[in-house]
C-alpha cells in the first residue's frame, strides 16, 4: 500500500480480497467505521478493493497450485495414492480372526476374566462350544477347545493369540446359528459420554458390542471407549435382543438428520459474546476483537470437541451445514455488491483499480509460491497435503474443490481443515491491526 500510494482504507479490502477471506473484510471494515474522522467515501473503499481483488485471487490460488505442480513435476493422483497408503499404515484397519482356546489356564474362566483383552484392544463377538454358537458376553464361561471370533488390529490379534492359543481357518460368522449382527446409530442423549463398559449391553440385553465407526474410522469397541452422538455401533446377538439394544442406544436415523436449532443458536450466541470481547495488545490504541466470524469459529471448535453438554448436542447434518454456508456466502456477496456496485465498474477500469488488481495478484501469488516451494523441496511435503495447505491458508473452498479434483481424492481436505481455523483467526486480527495502525 505504501509503495503504490494506496489509501490505507483501500488496503484493508485489498488484503481481504487477495486472501479470499471474507470475515477479515468484515472485521477490518467494522474497525474502520469506529475510527474518528473517517469520511463516508473512505468507508466505501474496502468494499471496492475487496470486490476488485477477490475474483483474481481465486484464479491466482488455482494458478499457483498448477505452477507448483508443474515445478514439482508430480502426478497428483499418484501422490494421493501414496498418501493414502501411508495413512493406512498409520491407522491399522480392524480384522476378524477365529482363535481356538488351547491355553489350559483359561479353561473355566468367563470371557470378562481372560487376561490381555484390554491391553491388545480386541473384542470378542461369538463363542462356539461344540456345535453351538453363543454371543460372547463377559459372563460366558469358555472351555478348552472353544472357538472365539475376535476383532482387532493385526498387532492386537497377534498379541491376544499368544495368550489364548492358536488360530483357526474357520469363520464363525459364516457358521450356521441364530446370531446376526446389526449396525446401530447412537442418538439417545443418556448414552453420550458413557463408555462401552459402563453401558453393559451384554449384561442388559445379551448382545456383544464389537466395533464403533466414527467419522469413517473403525475402532474396536473396548470397554473404555466413550460413545459420541452419531457413532455407528456394531452389535451381535439374536434379532429380538438387537432390537432392544438398538432402542437403548437411540438408533434414530431421522433424529440424526434433524438440525438441532437450540444448541446451534446457543453456540452462535456464545460465539458472538466471545467475538465482541476486546483483546488488548501493547502499543495499540484500540483493542482488537475476534468479530462475528472468529468468535463463533473458536466457540464451534471447542463445542465440537466437547460434543454435548447435558441434553444439548452440537451436531449438524452435512446437508444443513452446506445449505447454511452457501446461503450465508450468497447474502454476504449480495451486500458487498450493493455497497460497491454504484462505482465498481468505473473503479475497475481506472488506473487505481488496475493498481489494486496488480497488487492483489502479488499478495496472493508471492506468499503461496514461496511457502509452496519451501514445503515441497525443503520439507518434502506430499503434493496432496500441500494443495490442501495452500487452499486452507487462503480459506478458499473453490481452491479446495480444485485440489480434490486434480488429486482425485478427498485427502486435501485434511490439511485444509487443519490450517483453516488458525488462518481465519490470524486474518481477522491482522485486518484490525492494519486498520488501527495505518489508517489515519
Amino acid at each position: 500500500g505504501r509503495l503504490a500510494g494506496f489509501d490505507p482504507a483501500a488496503v484493508l479490502g485489498l488484503y481481504s480480497g487477495a486472501t479470499t477471506n471474507t470475515p477479515s473484510f468484515g472485521a477490518g471494515s467494522q474497525t474502520l467505521s469506529l475510527l474518528p474522522g473517517i469520511s463516508s467515501g473512505r468507508l466505501a473503499l474496502p468494499a471496492l478493493a475487496y470486490a476488485v481483488t477477490y475474483p483474481t485471487a481465486i484464479a491466482g490460488i488455482i494458478g499457483s497450485l498448477l505452477l507448483l505442480q508443474r515445478i514439482s513435476r508430480v502426478d497428483p493422483a499418484r501422490e494421493a495414492a501414496e498418501l493414502e497408503e501411508k495413512s493406512r499404515r498409520k491407522s491399522e484397519p480392524l480384522e476378524r480372526r477365529t482363535l481356538v482356546l488351547s491355553n489350559p489356564n483359561l479353561a473355566g474362566l468367563p470371557l470378562g476374566k481372560i487376561p490381555g483383552r484390554t491391553e491388545a484392544r480386541v473384542t470378542i463377538s461369538r463363542v462356539r462350544h461344540g456345535h453351538e454358537t453363543y454371543v460372547a458376553t463377559d459372563d460366558r464361561v469358555v472351555q478348552q477347545g472353544d472357538e472365539l471370533a475376535v476383532i482387532g488390529t493385526g498387532a492386537g490379534l497377534e498379541q491376544f493369540e499368544r495368550v489364548v492359543g492358536h488360530r483357526s481357518d474357520v469363520d464363525l460368522i459364516l457358521s450356521e446359528s441364530n446370531l446376526t449382527s446389526r449396525r446401530v446409530v447412537v442418538t439417545d442423549r443418556h448414552v453420550l459420554g458413557k463408555t462401552v463398559g459402563e453401558l453393559a449391553l451384554d449384561k442388559r440385553f445379551g448382545v456383544a458390542v464389537t466395533r464403533v465407526s466414527r467419522a469413517g474410522i473403525e475402532m474396536s469397541a473396548v470397554p473404555d471407549l466413550p460413545l459420541q452422538y452419531g457413532d455407528m455401533v456394531q452389535v451381535v446377538g439374536v434379532p429380538e435382543d438387537l432390537e432392544r439394544a438398538g432402542d437403548a442406544l437411540g438408533n434414530s436415523l431421522k433424529e440424526l438428520d434433524e438440525t438441532h436449532f437450540i444448541p446451534l443458536f446457543a453456540g452462535i450466541l456464545l460465539g458472538i459474546v466471545v467475538g465482541t470481547l476486546p483483546i488488548a495488545f501493547a502499543r495499540l490504541p484500540q483493542p482488537v476483537r475476534l468479530g462475528l466470524a472468529g468468535g463463533p469459529l473458536v466457540v464451534a471448535l471447542l463445542l465440537g470437541r466437547v460434543g454435548h453438554i447435558g441434553r444439548l448436542v452440537w451436531h449438524m447434518p452435512a446437508n444443513t451445514s452446506l445449505a447454511f454456508r452457501e446461503f450465508g456466502i450468497a447474502l454476504f456477496f449480495a451486500a458487498v455488491g450493493l455497497n460497491a456496485g454504484d462505482v465498481f465498474f468505473a473503479t475497475v477500469f481506472s488506473s487505481t483499480g488496475l493498481g489494486w488488481l496488480l497488487a492483489g495478484v502479488c499478495v496472493t501469488v508471492i506468499p503461496l509460491l514461496s511457502v509452496g516451494c519451501f514445503a515441497r523441496f525443503i520439507l518434502k511435503m506430499n503434493f496432496t497435503d500441500l494443495s490442501g495447505l495452500v487452499a486452507g491458508s487462503m480459506t478458499d473452498p473453490p481452491a479446495l474443490a480444485f485440489a480434490a479434483t486434480v488429486s482425485r481424492s478427498d485427502a486435501p481436505a485434511v490439511a485444509y481443515a487443519t490450517v483453516y481455523p488458525l488462518t481465519m483467526v490470524l486474518r481477522i486480527v491482522c485486518a484490525q491491526i492494519l486498520a488501527i495502525v495505518f489508517v489515519k
